[in-house]
């Protein structure tokens, strides 16, 4: 796994959701041109998904950079977003935050981690691989491709 000491970790807290939202929509703008339309991501309810989801938070200097949204179900931890703020990207940020919910996983005693992307995210499918997940399915969905990836944990 990865670690850069300038990056800090916390959950984070209800009233927060305002600028995770903002994080959120300003990290998904590049995909829209791509796709034709705002990913889901960018039309989520986030007052709603902090109280009822956990978010790690990515912090430097006192700022959120990045954010991964994690929901525990029995057999596995879910990761329903995955964001870093566009003027942070390119530094490792999505890798340490994926790391975060592999350290999560472990610690619920879930043996995989799972998630979904846009095939046309070509970026993020690449990413994904490269921290060892699998894709396991392909789903037609709005015009587009739904990828279904997963990570089996081991230890």
């Amino acid at each position: 796994m990865t670690f850069d000491p300038t990056i800090q970790f916390r959950l984070a807290e209800p009233a927060e959701a305002a600028a995770i939202r903002d994080i959120v929509r300003a990290a998904y703008a590049r995909w829209v041109p791509v796709i034709g339309r705002e990913p889901l991501p960018m039309r989520a309810d986030y007052d709603r998904a902090v109280r009822e989801h956990q978010f790690d938070l990515a912090i430097e200097k006192g700022e959120i950079v990045g954010l991964i949204e994690t929901m525990r179900h029995d057999d596995h931890l879910w990761i329903e977003n995955v964001a870093v703020a566009p003027d942070a990207q390119g530094r490792g940020i999505g890798r340490l935050l994926l790391d975060c919910a592999e350290r999560r996983a472990v610690e619920a005693g879930c043996a995989e981690l799972r998630l979904l992307t846009n095939g046309a995210f070509e970026a993020n499918v690449l990413l994904y691989r490269k921290q060892g997940y699998t894709i396991d399915r392909e789903e037609e969905f709005m015009n587009g491709i739904t990828v279904y990836m997963s990570k089996r944990l081991t230890g």
